[in-house]
């Protein structure tokens, strides 16, 4: 039975494995990202997620919303003194 059809029917029979053989199992995963190469790059998606988090806040720190909404609940950059943006009436061309 060399040439079998798509209808035939499969054998009945399980192919040998050894008892000495390596233990095989498959191995989950999602679109070929398994858990352990996620944890070995999870330091390096922190560190470069923090570092986009300070550049967005650093260059935002200006605006007001922000400045209102996130900022000032930092506790260490609750300061008011340092978002008074008022301008002296010297400079103010009105």
């Amino acid at each position: 039975m060399p040439f079998l059809s798509a209808w035939a029917p499969k054998p009945n029979y399980t192919t040998y494995k050894s008892p000495y053989g390596p233990k095989y199992h498959n191995q989950p995963h999602f679109g070929g990202i398994t858990s352990k190469s996620l944890f070995r790059v999870a330091p390096t998606l922190a560190g470069f997620g923090g570092v986009a988090l300070f550049t967005v806040i650093f260059y935002a720190s200006g605006i007001p919303r922000l400045q209102d909404d996130v900022l000032k609940r930092i506790p260490i950059l609750r300061n008011a003194s340092a978002y008074d943006r008022s301008v002296p009436a010297s400079d103010s061309p009105f």
